[in-house]
């Protein structure tokens, strides 16, 4: 029986690739991707530190799902560069993927702890069982997401705050240097939603440099130390309150967005994220 791609951590390398010294943790230097002569994303440079946590803003088709998969090198530039602390992509094992919730087959019959253990696969080496160490290493990571209590229930059975939290845990068993988390709130309540900032507070504390994609300005302005608006090409990046401006705005969503601009905010009207509108607020 094989494991849903989604469930799957990236290839194992036989080598870990070495960081270099005072290196960002992850470098992008004109980066443009073809599918079938389609422009998927065009000239793209952008650098992260170590610690940081950078929102990663755009419509649907901007190309945000595309530059994680250049970045956990899944997909191949058609040119420009991708370095991870100073290495191209392939052989790392720093780099945890969070998949979108919908792009999971939840009905796969694995545990929690079984999906978590996933993440210590490429520490551990293909073909060889978990350790005492593994195990341990393991339920910490379920711990410190509030999910230890849960080690033994299947997948199927979680919540959408429960689902994240789990696939979180993974990134931490791995020991993940750099998260890169594709549309992690989406679905989630608001409880929900506090659940994972906390979280991802105390990643931030233990140095984990973490990448979010998220159609919500209003979350991003207000959690994120620096933005990226993208729509195929980088229309903006750094501090929220300087990316969100109603004009930079309106280049990423065109007609699709209406944007109000007030003394005190920026409101951004009907998304072309989800089938039906949603209302984002900014408030620099």
């Amino acid at each position: 029986m094989s494991l849903p791609k989604e469930l799957r951590t990236a290839p194992v390398s036989r080598h870990h690739v070495h960081h270099q010294a005072g290196a960002p943790i992850l470098e992008i230097n004109h980066l443009t991707i073809l599918y079938d002569r389609t422009l998927a994303l065009d000239d793209i440079s952008l650098q992260v530190q170590a610690g940081e946590r950078l929102g990663v803003i755009g419509p649907n088709g901007a190309g945000k799902s595309t530059l994680f998969k250049v970045v956990t090198g899944v997909l191949s530039p058609t040119s420009g560069e991708v370095k991870i602390a100073g290495q191209s992509p392939g052989g790392h094992i720093c780099i945890a993927y969070v998949p979108q919730r919908s792009h999971v087959d939840w009905n796969f019959p694995v545990s929690v702890a079984d999906v978590v253990m996933m993440g210590r696969i490429r520490q551990m080496g293909l073909l060889r069982w978990p350790k005492a160490r593994d195990w341990q290493i393991v339920h910490e990571s379920l711990r410190v997401v509030n999910l230890e209590d849960l080690a033994d229930r299947q997948i199927s059975e979680l919540s959408g705050g429960q689902q994240q939290r789990m696939f979180i845990a993974r990134a931490l068993a791995q020991e993940a240097e750099l998260m890169l988390m594709d549309e992690p709130f989406t679905g989630l309540d608001v409880n929900s939603q506090e659940d994972i900032l906390n979280i991802l507070d105390d990643l931030q504390q233990r140095g984990v440099t973490i990448m979010a994609s998220t159609h919500d300005l209003n979350l991003a302005g207000e959690h994120f130390d620096r933005v990226v608006l993208i729509n195929r090409r980088v229309l903006g990046m750094g501090l929220p309150e300087q990316v969100f401006t109603t004009e930079r705005l309106m280049q990423a969503y065109g007609g699709h967005l209406r944007v109000i601009q007030t003394e005190k905010e920026i409101l951004a009207l009907g998304d072309t994220c989800c089938d039906e509108e949603e209302a984002h607020a900014h408030t620099p």
